[in-house]
């Protein structure tokens, strides 16, 4: 395999990921991983005699770690976002229990004020 078919492989790989939706954490690992690790076996492979298989290797190799990479870090995304979302829970809770004795507060006072007349 020539250099400029790789090249060219590595530009359609990384035109066709350019997908409408967002990529998960996963899939861009996948991708990058594949890319990265399909040029190293190129290389690896062309010193060998045997680029084919070095790029068939490579990419596979590089695919499998970067998706448990991506994957690692949407779980991470996926842990923040609950953390976030019970610390608001948490916030609004404490305002509101702020605001009740407040409440509470103000009328012990207007209580205590009738109390003494």
């Amino acid at each position: 395999m020539s250099r400029l078919q790789i090249i060219l492989s590595i530009f359609l790989l990384l035109m066709l990921s350019a997908c409408a939706k967002p990529m998960s954490g996963a899939a861009k690992g996948t991708l990058a991983g594949g890319t990265l690790g399909a040029g190293a076996g190129a290389i690896i492979g062309s010193q060998s005699g045997h680029a084919g298989p070095g790029i068939a290797i490579g990419a596979g190799l590089g695919a499998l770690t970067g998706a448990l990479i991506g994957n690692a870090t949407d779980s991470q995304d996926v842990e923040r976002q609950r953390l976030e979302e019970q610390q608001r829970r948490q916030q609004q809770e404490l305002e509101r229990q702020r605001r009740e004795l407040e409440k509470l507060r103000r009328q012990q006072e207007t209580d205590d004020q009738y109390r003494r007349y």
